[in-house]
């Protein structure tokens, strides 16, 4: 019995591959490689290069690796750039979640973790984000994981699949200092990277109705993060009623000043952040309630936020 993790050489998926190696359950990952590195997946670890758009890769994996169930966490996760590449994004995230649905319907896998994002909610009415927050995606990126979503649900009702899709919004941290976050697009990467080429990191708007007047948003920990993707694998495994949908969220969320504020002091690197303008449609404050992901995936905030920092500030110097 194995557990495929599509997209396991990446920032997300390598942490899950850690995490279900510590549970016990035996895993293979699929990666093409475009955004993780084959470093980041343990030589113990059975590593299969290619795409999920590849169908017949899909079926030889499963056969070869007795697999059982599925983490699809693989998907292009760039929500400001898929505004420019659209197409891209619904062949990476839409028609590979369904040839990777086909793939294991072919051959009765009957479970699957879908790796979502909060990016389905869009900017939704209230600060508080949960489950059942209207879903109003403004991105190729969020449109696509709903779709997703759609997918494994409609799936579910014509094959018998059992699923649970979970929604988060910024993942951040290390739970080990061989892997950290490389992504261009995300804030922690962004404002060490400035440190590090001796600018100053910026903050876009600090007039808002929050404490300090800059945003307020969920920052979770990618090893708190792994652990409940582990958790719904293990109740899919057992036969437990799971939600469609979780949300992993802090609850209260923390501000990009809080932030800055964090990271000078974590670095040591003094600094005051360039305040730049407000961001066009930039909300004060969302952040996501957890509460159903911790009654049924052993969800929890493990890390705060100085943890969070340090945990990634450590993993991207040993990259360097």
């Amino acid at each position: 019995m194995t557990w495929l993790v599509t997209g396991g050489a990446g920032y997300i998926g390598s942490h899950v591959v850690k995490a279900l190696a510590h549970a016990g359950l035996s895993t293979v990952v699929v990666d093409d490689l475009s955004s993780g590195f084959r470093d980041f997946v343990g030589p113990e670890v059975p590593f299969v290069y290619g795409s999920i758009l590849d169908g017949e890769l899909l079926l030889k994996t499963i056969d070869d690796h007795d697999v059982t169930g599925v983490i699809h966490v693989a998907g292009y996760k760039y929500a400001g750039v898929s505004v420019q590449r659209p197409l891209h994004t619904y062949e990476q995230n839409v028609t590979g979640t369904a040839v990777l649905l086909a793939a294991m319907a072919e051959k009765n896998v009957d479970r699957i973790v879908f790796s979502s994002s909060a990016a389905v909610y869009g900017t939704p009415p209230t600060e508080l984000v949960t489950e059942d927050t209207p879903k109003n995606p403004q991105s190729p990126y969020g449109e696509s994981k709903l779709i997703g979503e759609w997918l494994l649900r409609d799936q579910g009702i014509a094959a018998g699949l059992r699923h649970t899709s979970l929604r988060y919004f910024n993942v951040v941290g290390s739970g080990d200092p061989a892997l950290y976050d490389t992504s261009p697009h995300n804030l922690f990467p962004l404002v060490f990277a400035a440190l590090k080429a001796g600018k100053t990191p910026r903050i876009n708007g600090d007039d808002y109705d929050t404490p300090d007047g800059t945003n307020v948003r969920d920052y979770v920990h990618v090893a708190d993060l792994a652990t409940s993707h582990v958790a719904a694998a293990l109740r899919l495994d057992a036969g437990e009623p799971l939600e469609a949908a979780y949300n992993l969220g802090s609850g209260d969320g923390n501000s990009v000043g809080d932030i800055m504020r964090t990271v000078a002091e974590v670095t040591g690197i003094a600094f005051e952040p360039v305040i730049a303008p407000r961001r066009p449609g930039d909300p004060a404050r969302i952040v996501a309630a957890g509460d159903l992901a911790a009654r049924d995936l052993d969800w929890a905030m493990r890390h705060d936020l100085r943890e969070m920092v340090a945990s990634a500030w450590e993993a991207t110097r040993r990259a360097s």
